[in-house]
């Protein structure tokens, strides 16, 4: 079996590299001068309250909202304002909050969809050993390759959109909000797999709400208030703000 690992390339280039963003929905302005970098290999985190501004500039990694200002690269290439299916050629897949599966589909085909782009110049038998390492990363989808992925638990269907991107071989996985909505053995058993991920070289960017999630899992994080980045901190320094945010709600 192929382990899903992380494409080599030149380590000291930023797989992510966002300079001086500024973002606009509608009339309103969300993003204001954010700059952030993912190194190869990284696991980062962004975190902030509802309304910071993550789901946005999520978009504007991702080509879905164009930045106003600012710069966006990827391993060195300027790919600011590009279409989504040009961010996906250069090797980023996104795993977007809601998880966006294809419910009438199986959960198989869920995530050979994942492969679209790969299929050409597979090798034989390079897909089916990336399925089952996907089953490996979640077992609790085993029995349902064959079900229709509409009828999974909201967690299932979070497992199957993270299989989904990871099928692609990504450059850089970015996951939006995946703790949303769901159960917290499930929340466990997802960022469990993700940890796996980390451990193998896969470089990740999570933007998550739950500080003591993200601390688990990530080197480092950028906090984001009110559309701008106000600081970084260790994932030691996350796991404290998460414990104080604890205390001062419980308290």
């Amino acid at each position: 079996m192929t382990a899903l690992r992380q494409p080599q390339g030149d380590n000291d280039t930023p797989v992510l590299e966002v300079e001086s963003v500024s973002t606009i929905r509608g009339r309103v302005q969300v993003l204001w001068d954010v700059s952030l970098a993912v190194g190869r290999g990284e696991t980062v985190a962004i975190v902030g309250p509802n309304g910071a501004g993550k789901t946005t500039l999520v978009g504007s990694i991702t080509g879905l909202i164009p930045p106003k200002a600012g710069r966006i690269r990827i391993n060195g290439a300027d790919v600011t304002g590009a279409p989504p299916e040009r961010l996906a050629s250069r090797g980023v897949a996104l795993v977007p909050e809601r998880r966006g599966i294809f419910a009438p589909l199986t959960v198989r085909e869920n995530l050979m969809i994942g492969a679209y782009a790969r299929r050409a110049k597979a090798k034989a038998g390079e897909l089916s050993a990336d399925l089952e390492d996907v089953f490996g990363l979640f077992p609790a989808l085993v029995r349902y390759r064959d079900a229709i992925a509409g009828s999974l638990s909201g967690g299932e269907q979070q497992m199957v959109a993270i299989g989904r991107a990871l099928m692609a071989k990504p450059e850089l996985l970015l996951l939006d909000e995946p703790s949303l909505g769901l159960a917290p053995k499930v929340r466990a058993e997802n960022f469990g797999a993700l940890a796996r991920l980390a451990e193998r070289g896969v470089t990740i960017l999570l933007v998550e709400q739950n500080l003591r999630l993200a601390a688990r899992i990530c080197q480092r994080a950028y906090l984001m208030q009110r559309g701008r980045i106000v600081g970084t901190e260790t994932s030691e320094e996350l796991a404290q703000s998460a414990r104080r945010v604890y205390l001062e709600t419980h308290g």
